[in-house]
């Protein structure tokens, strides 16, 4: 059974962070192990606390899972400040973590800033490099690159610029542009894909990044190739929108296990 590690924050409402990643890793036929970076207090209005943890902790954490069960594939989500991501890079090293999918994470849906300012730089200089693959929104890609990213031109030079700091792929994520179709942008360094998907008119989309960034680990720990594992992971994410409960009274969770969801009785 192939083995695919989250790293990242805890979400209390489970609609995203390590919650969503392990529902992910379940329903796509992976064992999933985690590496909390932070307990959060949220639900689908808010966030309301964050509790750091130690970043000592995080590399126990990591160190633990590596040394025993082994990992096939990992993903980085919420990694709140700056020593966290230095463990979290030095233990990816240190075990020579294959298939890493990073997934930026700044800001929450309702607005809650998850990285600390002082710690893009090291994001950009320690891990960014680390990463098979990368899962930038178009905000998280105007940060990382440099530069504001609002048309398709600019989605293309922030994908160069954001290769060019070492990721060997670049996936910008167009959920938050103004179109009918969600149009994310694959880059290897040398060709431009881009995938279509038409959107999902739906006010559950809490966790639709880690879902993503998730599933897109699972299917590299699988064996796809990169285009192929992104290309996957998108439809997974649109069907887990699709069939989304309506949970809360603000940004609702995803239905992870849509294809196995059957009537009571």
């Amino acid at each position: 059974m192939k083995r695919v590690l989250t790293i990242a924050g805890s979400d209390s409402g489970g609609g995203a962070g390590i919650q969503a990643d392990l529902k992910t890793f379940g329903a796509l036929g992976v064992f999933g192990m985690s590496a909390i970076t932070a307990v959060t207090a949220q639900n689908t209005v808010a966030v309301t606390r964050i509790q750091e943890i130690a970043p000592d902790i995080v590399a126990a954490q990591i160190d633990a899972v590596c040394e025993d069960i082994g990992v096939d594939a990992a993903k980085t989500g919420m990694l709140a400040n700056a020593p966290i991501i230095e463990a979290v890079a030095a233990a990816v090293r240190r075990h020579r973590i294959p298939n890493l999918v990073v997934d930026p994470v700044m800001v929450s849906k309702s607005g809650a800033a998850l990285l600390q300012k002082d710690a893009v730089r090291l994001l950009l200089t320690v891990l960014v490099p680390l990463a098979h693959i990368i899962t930038p929104n178009l905000p998280e890609a105007s940060v990382l690159a440099g530069i504001a990213v609002t048309n398709e031109e600019e989605a293309r030079e922030a994908a160069r610029r954001i290769h060019a700091l070492g990721a060997r792929h670049v996936v910008v994520k167009g959920g938050h542009a103004a179109s009918p179709n969600v149009v994310d942008l694959f880059y290897d360094g040398r060709d431009f894909q881009e995938l279509k998907a038409e959107r999902v008119v739906t006010t559950a989309t809490h966790g639709t990044g880690c879902t993503f960034a998730a599933a897109t680990a699972a299917y590299l720990a699988h064996g796809l190739p990169p285009l192929e594992a992104v290309i996957r992971a998108k439809e997974f994410l649109t069907a887990a929108l699709k069939a989304a409960p309506i949970l809360g009274r603000g940004t609702g969770p995803l239905d992870h296990f849509h294809a196995f969801r059957r009537p009571a009785g």
